[in-house]
C-alpha cells in the first residue's frame, strides 16, 4: 500500500535520501527507515516511465473543493462492497485527487495486487493482467496537514495513499489498514526553529534545525484521507484471501483476483 517505505524488490529501486548528520538524528533516522523497509514494504510498483513521473515536482496549489465536505465513494469488488467517506476537509488535495480518479473511471476493472492478513490490502494501480494503469502527475503530500486538522490516523479501517519513497509521489494507489499501523503515521514536528526538543523513538535530540526534521522522509508517514464506513467484512474477507506469486510480484498477491469492479461517487 504504497510509497516511502519500500521493499528492494520489486518496489522502490531507489535509496533513501541522505539526511543531514546534524547529532546522531541523521543516522536514527536512517536505522528508523531500514526498519519500515523490513516492516512495511509500501511501495507504488512502477515502470521505468512511472518512476520518472513520480520524482517530478509534485504538484503545488490549492485543491478544487468538493461538493461535500465527506463524500462517499462506492468500491464493488468481486468479494462485496465497501463504502469509504473521504475527509475532504482534512485532506482536501487527497481527496480531490482520489475523486477525480473515481469520475475518470480509473479504478475500474484494477485489483487488490498486495494483500498482507493482519496489515493492509492495496490496489488501485494495476489491472487483472498486472499491466501498470497510467497516472495524472503525483500530488503533494498533506499527512501532517491532515492530522493537524484533526484527521485520523492509520487505524484499522482507514484508507491512505500509497506512494515510492518520495514523499510527494502519491498518484492513485491507495490501501485500507487492516489493524492500527502506527508506524505509518505522519510525525508532527514541535514549534521552533531551531527545534529545542524533539523525542523520537525512544531518543531526545536538541537544537535541531527544523527544515532537518520537516524533510526527512522517514517522518512524513502515509496520509490517511477516509475510512471505510460499510463493508469491512468485505475488508476482512480480501485480506485474508490466500496469497503468492501472481504476475510481476513475487509474493502478496491474491491467488484469485480481487477485483475492483467499480469505483462511484455516491449522491
Amino acid at each position: 500500500m504504497m510509497s516511502s517505505p519500500c521493499l528492494p524488490d520489486p518496489c522502490c529501486p531507489a535509496t533513501l535520501p541522505t539526511l543531514p548528520t546534524r547529532l546522531a538524528l541523521g543516522r536514527a533516522l536512517r536505522r528508523v527507515a531500514l526498519a519500515w523497509v523490513a516492516l512495511s514494504g509500501l511501495c507504488v510498483v512502477a515502470t521505468p516511465a512511472a518512476w520518472a513521473q513520480a520524482n517530478v515536482t509534485a504538484t503545488a496549489g490549492t485543491a478544487a473543493a468538493p461538493a461535500t465536505p465527506s463524500p462517499r465513494v462506492r468500491l464493488v469488488t468481486s468479494l462485496g462492497e465497501i463504502v469509504v467517506e473521504l475527509h475532504a476537509d482534512k485532506a482536501p488535495r487527497t481527496v480531490d485527487n482520489f475523486l477525480q480518479y473515481v469520475r475518470d473511471g480509473h479504478y475500474n476493472g484494477t485489483v487488490f495486487h498486495r494483500v498482507i492478513d493482519n496489515f493492509m490490502i492495496q490496489g488501485g494501480g494495476f489491472d487483472a493482467r498486472y499491466a501498470q494503469k497510467p497516472t495524472r502527475a503525483p500530488i503533494a503530500h498533506e499527512g501532517r496537514q491532515a492530522l493537524a486538522r484533526g484527521g485520523l490516523r492509520n487505524v484499522a479501517g482507514t484508507i491512505a495513499m500509497a506512494r515510492t519513497g518520495d514523499p510527494h509521489s502519491a498518484s492513485a494507489q491507495f490501501f485500507i489498514n487492516v489493524k492500527d499501523n502506527a508506524f505509518l503515521d505522519p510525525v508532527p514536528i514541535p514549534p521552533g526553529d531551531p527545534v529545542p526538543r524533539f523525542e523520537y523513538q525512544g531518543r531526545i535530540y536538541e537544537n535541531i534545525a527544523r527544515s532537518q526534521l520537516e524533510n526527512a522522509p522517514q517522518l512524513f508517514g502515509y496520509t490517511v484521507f477516509g475510512r471505510v464506513v460499510s463493508g469491512l467484512d468485505v475488508v476482512q474477507r480480501i485480506k485474508a484471501v490466500p496469497t503468492g506469486a501472481g504476475g510481476p510480484f513475487p509474493t502478496d498477491v491474491p491467488r484469485t483476483p480481487v477485483t475492483i469492479q467499480s469505483a462511484t461517487l455516491l449522491p
